[in-house]
């Protein structure tokens, strides 16, 4: 240990008139930089992944959230960034995985959900574990302690000093590049989402409601807000003809079409959408089905 009654106010580590021990110290302010800048690219990247393994929020507002996401992580330590991707990214493969909803997603709203995870086995996991943790207190020792650590006033001090720093930058490196590997492999998820997200499929499920490989919820399906658009624009009185209604969806998206909802016609449609009142009116004489949207309270008008 460095004696502190040694130690004059404002000195230096290269206060020494031992040229031998400058020499020495010089080296140990190289590898401590070296060790330093390291770590910094190690908690940089770590921080980057927590920022970006998971991303929640409205449609509209998803960019928002991923900023309000990055500038959260950035105020974190190295240590409750470790605390926070350990279980959310890195997680166990061999347990149960249980989602929990999000408690901040609003009803009827568009909502965006994504986390990106990997599973690794129990024994890899308590390891992993196991090295971060370690990292996190080697990192702190380097900031905090180092220079109580070792006498780095005479030359077998800085050389014990030296050993300690190769020994260190090492540990970082092996952490370093495991980092790269899960950034790498998280970096290859986010593609193949992205890829997939603009498919002819998923752009189907977000437009209109219609989920691949499962059955359609229809009063959350996009036919809801293209039903409210045409009553908007053809409504008398309250009431649209559904007939024309049906032609108007038609015309400005050419895709749309009862079957894609399981649905024989767009009466059925509308049957279907408890929001929406159908009745049978003869405006003109001539006997067709027209609807509207219910009130809260029960019907409109």
């Amino acid at each position: 240990m460095l004696d502190g009654s040694k130690q004059p106010p404002g000195f230096c580590m290269t206060g020494s008139d031992d040229l031998e021990v400058q020499a020495h110290q010089r080296e140990v302010q190289r590898l401590l930089g070296r060790c330093m800048l390291r770590l910094q690219q190690y908690e940089r990247q770590l921080k980057a992944m927590a920022a970006y393994h998971k991303i929640s929020g409205s449609a509209e507002d998803l960019t928002k959230a991923q900023d309000a996401r990055n500038d959260n992580t950035a105020r974190k330590t190295l240590g409750a960034v470790v605390g926070d991707l350990l279980g959310s990214y890195i997680f166990p493969a061999d347990e149960d995985l249980i989602e929990t909803e999000d408690a901040s997603s609003p009803k009827n709203s568009d909502w965006f959900s994504m986390r990106i995870r990997l599973g690794v086995s129990q024994v890899d996991y308590s390891k992993i574990e196991k090295d971060l943790k370690e990292l996190v207190l080697l990192r702190n020792n380097l900031v905090h302690h180092f220079i109580d650590q070792h006498d780095l006033w005479s030359a077998e001090g800085c050389r014990t000093a030296q050993d300690a720093l190769l020994d260190a930058y090492g540990r970082i490196e092996q952490n370093l590049a495991q980092l790269r590997d899960w950034a790498e492999t998280m970096v290859r998820s986010r593609t193949a989402l992205a890829g997939a997200l603009k498919s002819e499929v998923m752009q189907e499920w977000y437009t209109y409601g219609v989920a691949p490989l499962s059955e359609i919820d229809i009063q959350k399906a996009g036919i809801v807000r293209l039903l409210r658009e045409a009553l908007n624009a053809l409504a008398v009185d309250g009431w649209a003809p559904v007939e024309e209604a049906g032609a108007w969806i038609s015309r400005r998206h050419s895709s749309v079409s009862p079957e894609k909802y399981g649905c024989r016609s767009w009466r059925q449609v509308i049957h279907e959408v408890s929001i929406f009142e159908l009745r049978y009116l003869e405006p003109n004489g001539r006997r067709a089905a027209w609807y509207r949207e219910k009130t809260r309270s029960g019907i409109s008008g």
